[in-house]
């Protein structure tokens, strides 16, 4: 983590701020190709209010200014009871997932930020990502992050399942 870049847990008064940072970021997946994901308004101001009321929804600051924002939250994450053409690396032990990671185009590094932080608190992550979303997977592939299969959300969409334990 940068010296001037902080995380902690969003608040309601950020809410504004955040709602920036993820229009940011769908900008971002439309640059470069990925134009499904984060579609028809999601994630939606509701959406990041159950990620704080749940005590895992947390801004990225540098300077003052919030720069990024991502949902960490414990298990058990309901769509990935059944993963398909593959399998969990590890399936018996509690982990934490990781939604919603957004920030500015001109703000680096913010995804190693993210994961030393989740890292530090604890030690088996599982993550999902959109198939046209190339940064994503090039990022988890880049932080040692293995791909375990496909799970379907709630809507029927289908995600790149990824885990990493420590």
């Amino acid at each position: 983590m940068t010296n001037n870049r902080t995380i902690r847990l969003a608040t309601p008064a950020d809410l504004n701020d955040i709602m920036s940072v993820m229009d940011a970021a769908r900008g971002i997946m439309r640059a470069s190709g990925n134009m499904h994901q984060w579609i028809g308004g999601y994630p939606s101001v509701e959406v990041v209010k159950i990620d704080m009321d749940n005590h895992g929804g947390f801004v990225i600051v540098e300077y003052g200014k919030i720069v990024g924002y991502f949902a960490f939250l414990p298990s058990p994450e309901p769509t990935y009871n059944n993963i398909y053409e593959g399998r969990w690396a590890d399936d018996s032990k509690p982990y934490h997932v990781v939604h919603r990671i957004a920030s500015y185009p001109d703000v680096h590094g913010i995804f190693s930020d993210i994961m030393a932080f989740c890292f530090a608190n604890e030690t088996n992550i599982r993550i999902d990502t959109h198939r046209d979303n190339l940064i994503m997977q090039h990022n988890l592939l880049k932080h040692g992050f293995t791909y375990c299969g496909i799970i379907y959300l709630t809507s029927g969409d289908e995600r790149l399942a990824y885990q990493k334990i420590i």
